[in-house]
């Protein structure tokens, strides 16, 4: 059983510190060890999992809030028109992310940094840094426990990760619900009030720009359930948006959240898996196109994943021309090197069943039957 005196404890000790900043992290920590331990079924390997995850998370807040404590101009350092990918899951956000990584004046989220944030990472000493070896162990060894894994979704140490990291360190983050099956945990994130999170999503930008700035270019889709907290504390913010055929998207999610559920659990969650990700997916969608007129179209920019997945550097072309920012001969060879080293199915390929979750393909379209019709996704 997961005990979040205990987690608390851990961290604070491991560091040395004792202030997590404002309370908003201890409703969600609160409710999520107590889904962990009423729903998810979880192994003795599955409580290490996520005690895991927590004790980073708790171990990066308390670092950041300490070097906050003692850089408090770091609070007035803006963040300038960020740019946030939204697209659904597995709809070629990892692609895209990359590609605009491949760009030297763009500043991702990196793995390694999100849940290691202190001392500020700095890119002229990045190469020898510690935390990016520890960070590819940590991804090598989850690649050895579930082999499958690495076709599904890679990611490398140096490379850009999601959001929802950031966010679920005031323990606000769809992410939980991809290392253990956590219905209640989940019930309360879909209601729950996400400024807090972002504020505390900013003030990693905060550090995190400190010594290394750049084009702030970010990226996941559960920002697609809390668009009105991001544009309260980003109001400036422009958004690119992935669209792929849905009866894929969910049959592919499904898939990828069982394999990583199933590394803490022996019980069998497909059934509800499949309808839990199919409504947490279609919500993600209802909320987007809800808040879409809402910000200004012109904040929008969309990205088709048949015509991204065929020609990357014409889709990244036309995004920069949106954007307004030049497509220069750096850039444009920094991602053609990006996409040869990188070819579709490098590491082997993902086969997926909406089936095998209690789904079928017409349940799926007929879900986003609107959004198909919109973007034309068959």
């Amino acid at each position: 059983m997961l005990a979040v005196e205990e987690l608390l404890e851990s961290a604070c000790a491991a560091t040395g510190l004792d202030d997590l900043g404002p309370p908003t992290w201890q409703e969600g920590l609160a409710v999520l060890v107590d889904s962990a331990n009423g729903d998810a079924r979880l192994t003795e390997v599955g409580e290490l999992i996520l005690a895991a995850q927590i004790g980073s998370s708790l171990t990066n807040r308390l670092r950041v809030v300490d070097w906050h404590r003692t850089h408090p101009e770091a609070a007035r350092s803006t963040v300038e028109q960020p740019v946030f990918i939204l697209g659904l899951p597995r709809t070629g956000t990892t692609l895209l992310s990359y590609l605009l990584d491949a760009d030297p004046r763009n500043r991702s989220l990196l793995r390694w940094e999100a849940f290691a944030a202190v001392p500020p990472p700095d890119p002229a000493t990045v190469e020898g840094d510690p935390r990016v070896a520890a960070a590819q162990a940590e991804m090598d060894a989850l690649y050895t426990s579930a082999p499958e894994f690495k076709a599904i979704h890679y990611e490398a140490a140096d490379g850009p990760t999601e959001c929802v990291t950031v966010l679920g360190q005031d323990f606000r983050s769809v992410h939980y619900e991809t290392l253990a099956n956590l219905p209640a945990y989940g019930e309360w994130h879909q209601s729950c009030d996400m400024v807090p999170a972002y504020e505390w999503h900013r003030t990693m930008l905060q550090t995190l720009q400190w010594a290394w700035p750049g084009r702030w270019v970010l990226k996941s889709p559960c920002h697609n359930l809390a668009l009105d907290a991001l544009d309260t504390v980003y109001p400036d913010a422009r958004f690119v948006c992935t669209h792929r055929d849905p009866t894929e998207v969910v049959a592919s999610l499904c898939s990828l959240v069982s394999v990583l559920t199933g590394l803490g659990t022996d019980h069998d969650f497909d059934a509800y898996i499949g309808q839990r990700w199919l409504d947490l997916a279609a919500t993600m969608i209802d909320r987007f196109v809800d808040f879409r007129p809402r910000a200004g179209e012109e904040r929008f920019h969309d990205v088709d994943y048949r015509a991204l997945a065929a020609d990357p550097i014409g889709v990244a072309s036309e995004l920069y021309r949106w954007l307004g920012w030049p497509f220069d001969p750096e850039a444009h060879a920094a991602m053609d090197a990006y996409v040869a080293a990188n070819p579709k199915g490098r590491f082997g390929r993902h086969e997926y069943d909406l089936a095998r979750f209690g789904l079928a393909a017409e349940q799926v379209r007929e879900r986003f039957s609107a959004y198909r019709a919109r973007f034309d996704l068959g």
